[in-house]
């Protein structure tokens, strides 16, 4: 069985971070590992209150999974300091690990800012350059290529920039009033856009870390990045279609929608 690291926070209500990873690796066929960045107090209307590891178990954590079970691929979520991300940075570098897929997680869905300035550098100058390919939502992808993202070819310029700083793929998310779903991956100097339908679902806690752990288990199982990013897609769009509904706010999705077995009954 081929194997994940997610690097993320925790979710106490079970649709974001980490949660929202395992149960998408698990549905994606691959095992799943993973390093805790942070505790986090939150449910489907919001954050309460955070508890961030320290640098030093941070790092035990990563020390414990790249000395006995190695990934096949690495995803990275929300890292709130830029002590955890230079961290992060030093210990993917130290065990060369492969496949990393990072989601930018910068903005929250409100449009507040959630990294410091000095997160915010860190990330661009330690852990951006490692990433196999980049995840940015629009206002992500705006502060990233330092660019107003207004319509799709906007979004090509911005995603072309950042790959050209960055030296990696990215795939630029579409919605926020762009377009339906339809995502850009923009690699090697190209671009090729991803045709999505969008959902009349209101549920969508957890989005960007479930289309970003599904990229990194599609990754971990051999799969070329294209390949990938089209299954990332069908599967967060059978997640949502799904329409689950819990919570008195935004709900997570089904992640385990196509899972069927004696023991889901």
């Amino acid at each position: 069985m081929r194997t994940a690291l997610t690097i993320a926070g925790s979710d106490s209500s079970g649709g974001a971070g980490i949660q929202a990873d395992i149960k998408t690796m698990t549905a994606n066929g691959v095992f799943a590992l993973c390093a805790v960045t942070a505790l986090t107090a939150q449910n489907t209307t919001g954050v309460t209150d955070i508890f961030d590891s320290t640098p030093h178990f941070l790092a035990e954590q990563l020390d414990a999974v790249f000395t006995d079970i190695f990934p096949d691929a690495v995803k990275i979520g929300m890292v709130s300091s830029a002590e955890l991300i230079e961290t992060i940075a030093a210990k993917l570098k130290e065990y060369g690990a492969k496949h990393i897929v990072v989601d930018p997680v910068m903005v929250a869905t409100s449009g507040a800012k959630l990294l410091r300035d000095d997160a915010v550098t860190a990330l661009c100058e330690k852990l951006l350059p490692l990433a196999e390919v980049l995840t940015p939502n629009i206002p992500e992808a705006e502060i990233l290529s330092g660019m107003t993202i207004q319509n799709a070819a906007d979004m090509e310029r911005a995603a072309q920039t950042i790959s050209e700083k960055y030296g990696c793929a990215v795939l630029c998310k579409g919605g926020h009033q762009i377009n339906d779903a339809d995502d850009l991956l923009w690699r090697d100097g190209a671009g090729k856009w991803f045709k999505g339908r969008r959902i009349d679902n209101p549920n969508t806690h957890g989005t960007g870390c479930t289309l970003s752990s599904a990229i990194a288990s599609n990754l971990a199982k051999g799969y070329d990045l294209d390949t990938s990013v089209e299954r990332a897609k069908a599967y967060i769009s059978g997640a949502l279609a799904a329409m689950l509904d819990l919570g008195h706010g935004s709900g997570p999705m089904n992640h385990m929608f196509a899972l069927k077995g004696d023991f889901v009954e």
